[in-house]
């Protein structure tokens, strides 16, 4: 039996993009998309996933592509129930694909891909004392990522643009800016950015571009034997 994937996302995601990147040992019919509140009305979701006092808030994008702003607690509970069912139905290797700040997820028989976990640590050994520049899509975000990014040696610097409302040009003015504070990488850390981006700004700036949801990718091909 061939190996089988399955990946899980918080909103909606466009995942497809992906798809060719794990190509080499996994068919498309053996990958699953799974999203906990992507197929969700986005009044349900904003209903059941209030941020109640004490909780923590993290961005997403609903169904009608619009920001929902939803507790990190309710999402990490009922990502671990989903990720509890997937383990129980077989498949090898669980990618969590989300940059949010969740963790501690725990799958009893599937490999379980949490990029919140290792694409940090994974980044700074790459960079390795080098200045990266993180392009931010929303500013939402910008605390989220300041936190995530503490592990690097040299504090990145960052900018905003958004993957589907920035132009081309508004995208590579981002990165200019951030090269000419100094950054020698750039980093786009959103599920909305792909490979074209990358691509975009690498021939545009001649610069090394990193892109996490490639590198979440990646690792979870190599782990599909």
């Amino acid at each position: 039996m061939s190996a089988s994937l399955a990946i899980l996302t918080i909103g909606v995601v466009p995942v497809k993009e992906i798809f060719p990147l794990l190509a080499e040992h996994v068919s498309e019919e053996q990958i699953t998309h799974l999203s906990l509140l992507g197929k969700m009305d986005p009044e349900e979701v904003r209903r059941e996933y209030a941020v109640d006092a004490g909780e923590h808030a993290i961005p997403t994008r609903l169904r009608d592509d619009s920001l929902g702003m939803v507790s990190r607690e309710k999402v990490e509970r009922d990502l671990q129930g989903v990720i509890e069912v997937l383990d129980n139905q077989g498949y090898d290797v669980i990618l969590l694909m989300s940059t949010a700040d969740i963790r501690g997820f725990v799958a009893r028989n599937a490999i379980l891909v949490e990029p919140q976990r290792i694409i940090p640590p994974l980044v700074a050994s790459i960079v390795d004392g080098h200045q990266v520049g993180v392009i931010v899509p929303i500013p939402e975000l910008m605390a989220q990522q300041k936190k995530k990014w503490q592990v690097l040696e040299n504090e990145p610097y960052y900018a905003l643009a958004h993957p589907y409302l920035a132009t081309e040009q508004e995208l590579i003015e981002a990165g200019k800016g951030l090269i000419e504070r100094g950054a020698d990488v750039l980093m786009l850390d959103c599920l909305g950015f792909h490979q074209y981006h990358r691509d975009l700004l690498q021939k545009a700036l001649d610069v090394p571009v990193l892109l996490s949801n490639v590198l979440a990718a990646r690792l979870a091909s190599e782990l599909l034997v």
